[in-house]
């Protein structure tokens, strides 16, 4: 069997598509400029109050990207101190908060920021009268270590 200057040309093309068509999925898959309306975000009860969950999805330079909004109700915390290799932001919208970082408890209210260091262990809970709703923004990279 004669292999012909057609038959190759053939060949490169599909090999080329098929280059284009893995390269074009690959970027929808990425997060682009996007804008959540509160208002319409799907709210789901849990055991200590509720959760917004905005994105859990790979950027332009990230390889994960998750955001979400938690509620919790007076008096308890959304889980036991824990660590994980992402790093983390929340940030305090209403409400009086108690937040393990750097091995001591800290209160803070609305408007204040947590930076959640990789392997660090943290922890939150509501340490008000009344609900208390925070935004959490977590991250992953090329540089997060593995679990």
């Amino acid at each position: 069997m004669r292999i012909t200057q057609r038959d190759v040309f053939v060949a490169s093309t599909a090999l080329l598509c098929g280059w284009g068509a893995s390269a074009l999925a690959q970027q929808h898959d990425l997060l682009g400029p996007t804008v959540w309306d509160w208002n319409k975000l799907t709210v789901q009860k849990t055991d200590v109050g509720e959760i917004r969950n905005l994105v859990r999805q790979p950027t332009a330079t990230l390889s994960e990207l998750e955001m979400h909004v938690t509620t919790l109700n007076p008096g308890l915390s959304s889980h036991p101190p824990h660590t994980h290799p992402n790093e983390e932001l929340v940030i305090v919208d209403t409400g009086t908060v108690e937040t393990l970082s750097g091995g001591k408890w800290e209160r803070l209210g609305p408007g204040s920021v947590i930076f959640n260091a990789s392997n660090a262990p943290h922890a939150l809970r509501n340490a008000g009268g009344t609900p208390a709703t925070y935004h959490v923004i977590n991250w992953k990279t090329a540089a997060t270590p593995p679990n």
